[in-house]
């Protein structure tokens, strides 16, 4: 698979389309599994506030991986992000009751980097409650 997206075509400004995606105390608990990361903070309330957390939160790796989807989705080719990096500013809170959390993302063409490997910097913007969960949230994409 390639990249849908053509390198002619994208201008530095470009919207990526933003995406929502829930997270409920079970997805938490299944990306767990998934992950092998048990730590309490994820999963036991009790825990997470003895701990100073204002109540259970997500795996920054998962919250990491929900915003690369936003540059995944639009790009049709998860192979086609070089290089991906984030820095964890605050925690998402996930509530224990129906609605959980979300988290929203939305992206932008920040810059052409190379002509010749078809290069963008995409930078990304993603929040949680109204607050910016990831800074620094950027990813190197090839285009068709």
């Amino acid at each position: 698979m390639t990249a849908k997206i053509s390198y002619a075509d994208v201008e530095v400004g470009t919207e990526l389309p933003a995406q929502t995606f829930p997270v409920t105390r079970a997805t938490l608990v299944q990306y767990a599994g998934a992950s092998g990361d048990f730590n309490p903070i994820h999963w036991n309330e009790k825990f997470a506030k003895e701990v100073g957390l204002p109540d259970v939160i997500g795996h920054g790796m998962f919250t990491m991986a929900e915003a690369i989807r936003v540059v995944t989705d639009w790009v049709g080719d998860p192979g086609a992000v070089v290089e991906y990096g984030v820095r964890f500013t605050k925690p998402v809170v996930v509530p224990n009751d129906e609605q959980g959390a979300t988290i929203e993302v939305s992206g932008k063409v920040a810059v052409k980097l190379d002509d010749h490997d078809r290069t963008v910097r995409v930078d990304l913007t993603a929040t949680s409650a109204g607050q910016k969960v990831l800074g620094m949230s950027r990813a190197v994409v090839r285009l068709a």
